[in-house]
């Protein structure tokens, strides 16, 4: 049973929902909760965003954890093809998305987990597919290494995981992590990010696209808690378990993905036990976003 919502998101965050012009992301936007998340990291439930959506049945439902600096809104065109016949959540991890950020905390992968763990004892309760999405496809491979039992399968989308993250984050001591924080709070910064991660560019890399990409920049706490994550290392190799994930895997790959090559997809395909790999062409770092139907279709069809 979900809990009882809390109180909405900021003002200027549901202001800002208000000038969404794709019609995904409108309603993405319109179906997002707040609910209270107690947790072993402090006191007080922390505020933690959801959406759920489609038909509950006996099956696993799935689950999609977003990329790193990113929100829930990230499957505003995947979320409803999905929905149309599976349970399909999608969470923001602690520090990232619209969930709250704790300024007392600290931001690292144990402590994403460790609140994923907790989201998902408290809301779903069930086995779930887990879906991950570039940095979110480490987090969800972590969570599965760690609680097999809360895992029936797994979707890697571009995913992270391979290689470790930059270990310039380690070395950002004040006041040059103020200035990378506030750099990646440029729109133009931001813009050229969503370029870099499609094919076409031209095509996608809309206004729109840019408001879902800073949305999340209006929550309190935004800087703070990127700047702990970085300081962090963000998550680690995990190349050396991938024998040891024990839940059926499909691997989703964009053909055209500039950010991390293609040689991660066959590496996780190859290492990982019951893995299927699927192409996605004419795509880059977010087939989720640029081929939505193809992605929703080789899921569906691998879930089947």
């Amino acid at each position: 049973m979900v809990p009882t919502v809390m109180p909405t998101l900021p003002d200027a965050v549901a202001q800002g929902f208000e000038t969404l012009t794709e019609e995904t992301s409108r309603t993405l936007a319109q179906h997002i909760k707040i609910a209270p998340v107690t947790t072993d990291l402090q006191t007080e439930p922390i505020a933690t965003a959801y959406v759920q959506a489609g038909p509950v049945d006996d099956r696993p439902p799935l689950l999609l954890i977003p990329g790193f600096d990113s929100s829930l809104l990230e499957y505003r065109r995947l979320l409803p093809r999905l929905a149309e016949t599976r349970e399909t959540w999608t969470i923001d991890l602690l520090g990232f998305g619209f969930t709250d950020r704790p300024p007392e905390l600290r931001y690292g992968p144990a402590s994403l987990q460790t609140h994923l763990y907790a989201t998902w004892q408290q809301l779903i309760q069930r086995p779930v597919i887990l879906v991950g999405a570039s940095m979110g496809g480490a987090a969800t491979i972590e969570f599965a290494l760690a609680y097999p039992e809360a895992v029936a399968g797994l979707i890697l989308l571009d995913s992270a995981g391979v290689k470790n993250g930059p270990i310039i984050g380690k070395y950002l001591f004040p006041p040059l992590d103020r200035w990378a924080v506030e750099f990646l709070r440029r729109p133009d910064v931001r813009h050229n990010i969503s370029r870099s991660a499609y094919y076409s560019p031209d095509t996608y890399a809309t206004a729109d696209a840019d408001t879902c990409m800073m949305l999340h920049l209006l929550m309190p706490h935004w800087d703070t808690a990127l700047k702990s994550f970085t300081k962090s290392g963000g998550y680690p190799s995990v190349k050396g378990q991938l024998q040891h994930l024990k839940a059926p895997t499909l691997v989703v790959w964009g053909k055209q993905d500039k950010i991390l090559g293609s040689q991660d997809a066959t590496v996780m395909a190859r290492e990982i036990p019951n893995a299927e790999l699927v192409w996605i062409d004419q795509s880059g770092h977010v087939p989720h976003l640029e081929q939505s139907a193809a992605v929703a279709e080789a899921m569906l069809n691998w879930l089947d």
